[in-house]
């Protein structure tokens, strides 16, 4: 570990919604987590001079800077946290592997599968010389998520059968809402599809241990034009001008598909009236069935179909026991986690794999991985496609 052994000098680039959720995480972590490296917030990097100060001096950042190429280079830096739009991943993240840093990349991991592979790339390069990376996908440091891994690991559903997935927001769903960039092709490489289509897609893989092998999809734009943006990210309290832009992604996606043994359905949609952040997904086995739901994201259920069948039936398993993972590091029984929990998980454990000196996951190859699902999902809807195979590289 370059510079002083007892400190990770991270710098981030990006301050939006995810650059306030990394910060928070990154000084949480110190508190939660007995790491034997502490995390410093040295640099936070942005394009807008004045933006990028007062996000700062909100997040904890000793210092800033406009330009990424810089930062990623210096010789006082450990880590750097990818934070951006998509269309600058590979850039940022490709640049800052060679110059020996350690790499958090949030997800997806690119805005295409070249991208994506030439990050892949670099990361394996870089674990020879010691330099760890990881994709951002929080939801696996969920505690009833990784005890639903823990589950079906240990045999418990039997063989699988059938996985459900979806993601339901409404965010999206009045049209007054301004075209951000998360509503552009070019800076975001699809909509609901990799926005959140990617988490229901990663974690369905993570439970299962099986990958999406083939798959048919369709994707529908329902607001075509929305009104440009005069404020900042739209999380953030952004408002939109009386100027008309138009929409060049999906707002929502549906597909079936084989993963593993299993058949699975996924959506993915920014258009559900009434959901917040409604991450669901359940497995059906031969030996029992669990299910899960962001909304309530402290509960697991799970049916043991080896029980006496007059009295069997789904149980609700309350995830905040010290037997559960990651609740030793907070609060008492009962108390629940939230959102911003599930960040602090994952810097604990990249954090934890660069002290040892293991690869963490989701790796850069993972990220890979569902990226091609992502374009294997692009393929299909815009061709009509009746089937469409995921490619291996």
């Amino acid at each position: 570990m370059p510079g002083n052994r007892d400190q990770l000098r991270v710098a981030m680039i990006g301050y939006g919604f995810m650059g306030a959720a990394h910060s928070h995480a990154w000084q949480a972590v110190r508190r939660a987590f007995d790491l034997s490296a502490v995390p410093a917030l040295s640099v936070l990097c942005g394009r807008d001079r004045a933006q990028v100060e007062a996000a700062a001096s909100r997040y904890g950042f000793a210092e800033t800077s406009t330009d990424w190429r810089d930062v990623v280079t210096r010789d006082d830096i450990d880590v750097v946290d990818v934070c951006t739009p998509g269309d600058t991943h590979m850039a940022v993240a490709v640049a800052a592997l060679e110059a020996d840093k350690h790499v958090l990349c949030e997800k997806p991991l690119a805005n295409s599968v070249p991208e994506a592979e030439a990050m892949a790339k670099a990361a394996e390069a870089a674990q020879w010389r010691g330099r760890r990376s990881m994709v951002g996908f929080n939801y696996r440091r969920v505690p009833a998520v990784v005890l639903a891994h823990q589950l079906v690991a240990e045999g418990r559903l039997g063989d699988l059968r059938h996985v459900r997935g979806a993601y339901l927001q409404d965010w999206l769903v009045d049209p007054a809402v301004p075209l951000a960039w998360r509503m552009r092709r070019e800076s975001a490489g699809s909509g609901a599809l990799g926005d959140i289509g990617a988490h229901v897609i990663d974690l369905a893989q993570y439970l299962t241990g099986e990958r999406l092998s083939g798959l048919s999809a369709r994707a529908r734009t329902f607001i075509s034009e929305r009104p440009l943006p005069s404020g900042p990210d739209v999380f953030l309290g952004g408002q939109g001008g009386t100027t008309l832009g138009e929409v060049t992604v999906d707002d929502a996606v549906v597909m079936h598909g084989e993963i593993g043994p299993a058949l699975a359905t996924f959506e993915a949609t920014r258009m559900a009236t009434g959901r917040k952040n409604a991450l669901r997904i359940e497995l059906n086995g031969s030996k029992g069935s669990l299910s899960f739901d962001f909304e309530a994201m402290n509960e697991l259920w799970f049916l043991d179909g080896d029980e006496d069948r007059r009295i069997n039936g789904f149980r609700r398993v309350l995830a905040t026991e010290p037997v559960h993972p990651y609740i030793p590091a907070w609060w008492p029984p009962g108390h629940g986690l939230g959102y911003d929990h599930t960040f602090t998980n994952e810097i604990a454990d990249f954090v934890q794999a660069i002290i040892e000196g293991t690869d963490p996951e989701p790796s850069f190859a993972d990220g890979l991985q569902v990226q091609r699902v992502l374009a294997a999902v692009e393929q299909s809807a815009a061709d009509n496609a009746g089937w469409t195979v995921v490619g291996t590289g």
